[in-house]
């Protein structure tokens, strides 16, 4: 693929270009087609969301990297929107990080972000988050963007260190993340919009902000975000949890009723499936045989 039109390559110009980027998470490969109809320019898959959907885990480092590849796959397979992957700390010493890398740019991933938590990472916004050194995490950054063959590739870096360190102690790591190589920064668990201004005043590369349900983070605006200066907004798993608690509703009800009959109007028809998926292209393919 030519450098000047690989993921990499699009997901920056998606950033340069809408201020801020809202990247929105797709769970599997179907939302990813969803996500492309609805206007979105870049994509998100969390890791929370391959061990919770996926594999029926909680988010405590019990994936591996064949599973996130696995469904990374599948999305790129089917939409041209580049993709933001979640790889936790990279699986591993800076040989696994670096093989890491090479996989996700393979399979077709135009970003990753990679995380200064030890490897028995908890979810960004639960207590008792456990830190490695900035100089384990700059070993990271650097066997990242050393591994990478497509210059255009993104190394996000992601800080923890926030609620443990406090703000200043967060932005001297995000810039030496940043000094090592890191093309753009994810504070994690951030509270105040003041906090995303400081941290964009400082950071001179592209900053997200986690905008996540039931989290520390207030559920901030894109045009809150855009005045603090926020690059990219993340929305990882809002389509997720919609979609599980509308299948619970569903569960509940065929288990009590014995009939869906009262849920149709929350479903989407089989028209609505069709048009996602283009089955009608694939049809006419098929009558013509």
């Amino acid at each position: 693929m030519p450098q000047d039109n690989t993921p990499g390559k699009k997901f920056r110009t998606a950033v340069s270009k809408e201020k801020p980027l809202q990247v929105v998470g797709t769970i599997n490969a179907y939302c990813a087609r969803m996500a492309e109809h609805a206007g979105y320019k870049a994509i998100y898959l969390s890791g929370a969301g391959v061990a919770n959907a996926s594999l029926g885990l909680p988010d405590l480092a019990l994936t591996s990297l064949n599973d996130v590849l696995e469904d990374a796959r599948r999305i790129t397979d089917v939409t041209p929107l580049p993709l933001l992957v979640d790889i936790d700390t990279g699986w591993g010493s800076s040989l696994n990080i670096a093989r890491t890398i090479r996989q996700m740019s393979k399979a077709g991933v135009a970003a990753v972000h990679i995380e200064d938590q030890s490897f028995n990472k908890r979810c960004g916004h639960r207590p008792g988050k456990q830190l490695v050194s900035p100089t384990e995490m700059v070993d990271r950054i650097k066997a990242a963007v050393d591994a990478r063959t497509d210059k255009h590739f993104v190394i996000m870096a992601r800080t923890d260190a926030l609620q443990a360190e406090g703000l200043a102690a967060s932005i001297d790591r995000a810039a030496l993340y940043v000094e090592a190589g890191a093309d753009m920064i994810f504070m994690e668990a951030v509270t105040e919009l003041e906090q995303y201004k400081t941290i964009t005043q400082q950071i001179h590369v592209p900053v997200l902000a986690n905008i996540t349900e039931f989290g520390v983070t207030p559920l901030f605006t894109v045009e809150e975000l855009r005045k603090v200066g926020v690059s990219l907004v993340l929305y990882p798993l809002s389509a997720f949890r919609a979609m599980n608690h509308a299948a619970w509703q569903v569960y509940e009800t065929l288990r009590l009723d014995g009939t869906q009959a009262s849920l149709i109007d929350q479903m989407q028809t089989r028209e609505e499936l069709y048009r996602n998926l283009d089955y009608h292209v694939y049809e006419k393919q098929l009558n013509k045989k």
